[in-house]
């Protein structure tokens, strides 16, 4: 069925038509809901930023609460709620346009997960919607099809499930979790979809007492911290220190604090978010000094000079994060990895250039994908003087330091090689991150 797949087509209306007077039947936080989701279907924007942009900076708070939960609901179970849908066709071939596509997940999404919103609720402003959105005579196929629903009951989980048909049923891409299946295993690859469907909670991985406590929960998880951490402790008495790919700026946060007598070098190819970046830190951190960089990280000006400790943290699929960033699995494909992994071997390199003897790099993803990470790894392992540093002695030091709270146990399975392996869901709470230390001996 590729009309309920989530695909963009082409010639649709960015936002949909109406004034305040026309949509007085449909109540603000989903009308925002339905211009955020029409955006993400139709262009490469980010829920993230449009969720923090105009569509609700006028929202009361509660509504704003409800819009941001009905476009994360629709993205992480569009996948499950499209299966749903096309079942009640009578033709499952017809085409219908996204915005009738979005009212419908809009509808069904609330019927399905939202147990306080009376269907009729759900129901009846989802057809105005479709009304509003330029497609009166298809308003009658919203009703006709969100009325099926409503009289049918959630499918159970069944007693033995195929993993394309657990794919489906847990909102997810079936040849992405066929591939975490294979490389983690049933029962982990379970787990991961099962923690992507959810909103994430804050971790309790480190010590309440750790002044990074007080960083921004949006600005870094627990994920995301632990590879800052790993890094800051690799190298304790770093003098020069270059964070290569640093907005949003929580990892550069945390070198900071650890790092307080260093010259920090906080790099981004982004002067948008690079800008935003020294706003926030300017405010959690104005005793610190952290020089900023408009930068590609894989062409670092040459006057810059090397440095004793660099975090490499870049760019990458995002699959670890799909439950934060939840439109990634509509967008991603196969092929995508390949472009990735093809940037990612560009940085790596380069930075392995301006590594001084004796210093420590960290190359880390937010990606579940071996090609992003332990294929990049060994990509200059082969090629440069360094060497892999066990993440279970730096994990070893963070617990001894009283920064993490968890036991050795615990943290052992955060380990996959020699490198760090966070699953959520699976050995971890908290986003997915792959990290490896290299070490250039003096």
């Amino acid at each position: 069925m590729p009309d309920l797949t989530g695909r963009r087509s082409k010639n649709i209306r960015a936002h949909a038509p109406g004034g305040p007077i026309a949509r007085k039947n449909i109540s603000p936080a989903r009308w925002a809901a339905f211009q955020v989701l029409l955006q993400v279907q139709t262009s490469s924007a980010h829920s993230d930023d449009l969720l923090h942009g105009v569509a609700l900076r006028k929202l009361s708070q509660p509504d704003k609460n409800l819009a941001t939960a009905l476009v994360l609901g629709v993205l992480r179970w569009q996948i499950a709620l499209d299966a749903e849908l096309v079942k009640l066709l009578d033709r499952p071939d017809q085409h219908l346009p996204e915005p009738l596509l979005i009212a419908l997940r809009l509808g069904a999404f609330q019927m399905r997960h939202m147990d306080r919103i009376p269907a009729h609720a759900a129901l009846s402003e989802s057809v105005e919607l479709a009304r509003l959105a330029g497609h009166p005579k298809a308003a009658g196929l919203v009703n006709a099809l969100l009325r099926k629903l409503s009289r049918q009951t959630a499918a159970r989980k069944p007693i033995v499930e195929t993993t394309a048909a657990m794919a489906t049923r847990l909102g997810h891409p079936a040849w992405l979790v066929q591939r975490w299946e294979s490389n983690y295993g049933r029962e982990a690859m379970r787990s991961i979809c099962e923690y992507d469907q959810h909103e994430p909670q804050p971790g309790h991985l480190f010590a309440r007492d750790q002044p990074a406590e007080t960083l921004d929960a949006n600005l870094i998880d627990d994920g995301s911290r632990l590879v800052a951490e790993i890094a800051a402790v690799s190298h304790p008495s770093a003098r020069r220190i270059w964070d290569a790919c640093a907005a949003p700026g929580g990892k550069t946060a945390v070198l900071a604090r650890r790092h307080p007598s260093a010259e920090l070098l906080a790099t981004d190819i982004s002067a948008r978010r690079l800008a935003s970046m020294q706003r926030r830190l300017g405010h959690q951190l104005p005793q610190q000094k952290i020089r900023t960089l408009v930068a590609d990280a894989a062409k670092l000006p040459a006057g810059e000079g090397s440095f004793d400790l660099i975090l490499c943290d870049v760019p990458c699929s995002g699959t670890g994060t799909l439950a934060r960033n939840p439109e990634i699995r509509h967008r991603l494909e196969l092929d995508d990895l390949k472009c990735q992994s093809a940037r990612q071997k560009e940085i790596l390199r380069h930075a392995m250039k301006r590594l001084n003897p004796g210093g420590r790099l960290i190359y880390s993803t937010c990606s579940l994908e071996p090609e992003e990470n332990e294929a990049i790894v060994a990509s200059v392992l082969t090629q440069n003087p360094v060497r892999v540093v066990p993440a279970s002695e730096l994990l070893e030091e963070l617990a001894e330091n009283n920064i993490l709270r968890e036991d050795r146990d615990r943290l052992q399975q955060l380990i996959r090689g020699q490198s760090l392996r966070t699953l959520p869901g699976a050995n971890f709470q908290g986003d997915g991150f792959f990290a490896t230390v290299l070490a250039r001996d003096a």
